[in-house]
């Protein structure tokens, strides 16, 4: 259900600023985004896991505010997310 170190690592050289680049807007919302899919397969086998739904919600509402964190801060880089990952926007 979680991300390896080397996706991790991967997904942070990736989309970084810099080299030393851990926690940009851009970084956490591909973070919450691949723990969010690893999630949805997780539920096609273990539909009453109740608990980690819970979870789920959160993240999905931690990855809605810092959307519109960076709709607001960066609209391109907020529009390339968005196609890259397919994620569902309202804004």
């Amino acid at each position: 259900m979680s991300i390896d170190k080397n996706e991790k690592k991967e997904i942070i050289s990736k989309f970084a600023v810099n080299e030393n680049d851990t926690g940009s807007t851009v970084v956490q919302i591909v973070l919450l985004t691949k723990k969010i899919q690893n999630l949805t397969e997780h539920f096609k086998k273990h539909k009453g896991d109740n608990h980690s739904k819970m979870g789920l919600l959160a993240m999905v509402n931690r990855r809605k505010k810092l959307l519109s964190y960076l709709h607001r801060k960066d609209n391109q880089k907020y529009k390339e997310i968005v196609k890259e990952f397919n994620i569902r926007s309202k804004i």
